[in-house]
């Protein structure tokens, strides 16, 4: 029974382990979650519906999608053009805002944007982007593949645990930097930095796809 428990231990930390050195690299999704969690705007739900929509893909890619979304043209180009004009028009929207700094302020009420906005980012920014698809989907689902059938749950288990503890570690972790972005200048940099990061994956997700 110990060896058992070891054996599913070992699965899960893979998992986690392999999740968690993915899902780091993903820019985009990362640079949102955590301007939501500067300004707390719907931080909870920012966390909840990113942490979903990964384990989702994991599960896909683990129960052997992966396969089809790779060997499909159509939802590549789908998801090519579609997550680069979505990119472009939020580097765009960061670009502008840089041009206006203003400094982070949690006292009284402020104009937020709806959660349905808000979710419907979240979900465009964890959807819209093929690199999200080809390391969720495809990358894990491959090496879940490699696992024996009866672990591949656990696997699957530990890459999105991977993904909830980063999201919300991500989202609520950033008020720390709360004092920080009370400066107008730091906004600045954050917002011109956002719009290099989206800018420069829709480029790459053009010249990858050509």
């Amino acid at each position: 029974m110990g060896h058992v428990n070891s054996v599913d231990l070992a699965l899960f930390l893979k998992g986690l382990g392999f999740g968690l050195s993915l899902i780091v690299a993903i820019g985009s999704q990362n640079a949102f979650v955590l301007r939501q969690g500067l300004i707390r705007e719907h931080v909870f739900w920012v966390a909840l519906v990113s942490a979903v929509a990964d384990s989702l893909l994991i599960v896909l890619g683990t129960l052997g999608l992966g396969t089809l979304f790779a060997s499909s043209p159509l939802l590549i180009l789908i998801a090519t053009w579609g997550g680069a004009l979505f990119l472009f028009w939020y580097g765009f929207c960061s670009f502008r805002s840089a041009l206006q700094p203003q400094a982070l302020e949690l006292k009284g009420e402020r104009s937020l944007s709806s959660l349905y906005s808000v979710i419907g980012a979240t979900l465009a920014f964890s959807l819209l982007n093929p690199h999200v698809y080809l390391d969720t989907v495809v990358l894990i689902g491959s090496v879940a593949a490699k696992e024996p059938l009866e672990g591949r749950a656990l696997f699957a288990l530990g890459a999105s645990f991977a993904s909830t503890l980063w999201f919300f570690g991500l989202a609520y972790g950033a008020r720390r930097l709360t004092p920080l972005f009370q400066n107008p200048r730091a906004w600045q940099i954050l917002d011109v930095l956002v719009g290099i990061t989206m800018w420069g994956i829709a480029f790459s997700l053009l010249l990858h796809w050509r």
